[in-house]
């Protein structure tokens, strides 16, 4: 099936959401959360796009900006091909991070702009990750307060107003912007060690002992049922992650 065209903004502005493959987590833990952080105003002072807002959720990221001296696909590829190079050496892995091609859509008016950025913020609580939006350290919610760090915050509060602004980011609405719903299905250890075993024959703390061309078949073959991640796999098998990231 072909791709369909992105739609061009009007006014440079675009919302932007890259995803990791078979919603396989890029972002694990503080470190990665930080370096992709560096690589985003690395790519802002070299490309001089306008950054409005960002939030990194685990297998995901949302992004608010404006094209400058480059396109919207230029800069995207700046960006994701910086940070898995970082990825891929920090965690001895090859091959791609990203889900097909990013996502996009056009924001070509103020009344929308805010909405995006106020669904952006609030994506971390949606998915249950927080109580409360401040509370959520990888987004540019606190940005907005204290005014630091990475993101323009001058043309939203010319638009939301400075006292207006914590009271609408908390608003209740139904946002809804280049949805992407995560299903919340888990598995608990003991479900995976008994789906290894029961497809497999094997008990989960053996898939070590086997050979390795049979481990990674086994690994593979575990990582496709919806609800098992791979630190889950590696702590019920005993597996490196590593190991893991490699397949």
């Amino acid at each position: 099936m072909p791709r369909t065209p992105r739609r061009k903004s009007l006014s440079g502005i675009y919302h932007i959401m890259i995803r990791g493959i078979n919603k396989q987590s890029i972002l694990s833990d503080d470190e990665d959360n930080e370096k992709f952080l560096t690589v985003l105003n690395d790519c802002k002072e070299l490309c001089r796009f306008e950054l409005y807002g960002y939030c990194l959720m685990s297998n995901h990221v949302h992004l608010l900006l404006k094209e400058a001296d480059e396109s919207i696909g230029q800069i995207v590829k700046r960006i994701s091909s910086r940070y898995v190079l970082w990825f891929n050496r920090k965690y001895m892995r090859s091959g791609h991070l990203y889900q097909e091609r990013y996502r996009s859509e056009a924001v070509d008016d103020d009344q929308y702009f805010v909405t995006v950025l106020r669904y952006i913020h609030q994506n971390p609580k949606a998915s249950g990750l927080c109580e409360s939006i401040s509370d959520y350290k990888w987004s540019s919610y606190n940005e907005y307060i204290t005014q630091c760090k990475v993101v323009n915050i001058e043309f939203a509060l010319s638009l939301i107003g400075k006292e207006n602004y914590v009271g609408f980011m908390n608003e209740s609405n139904k946002d809804s912007c280049l949805e992407y719903t995560i299903v919340k299905k888990t598995l608990t250890d003991a479900e995976v060690a008994e789906i290894i075993e029961a497809k497999f024959k094997v008990n989960a703390l053996m898939v070590l002992n086997e050979k390795r061309e049979i481990a990674e078949y086994i690994c593979k073959e575990v990582l496709k049922i919806e609800g098992i991640s791979t630190r889950q796999l590696s702590r019920v098998t005993g597996i490196p992650i590593n190991f893991i990231w490699k397949l």
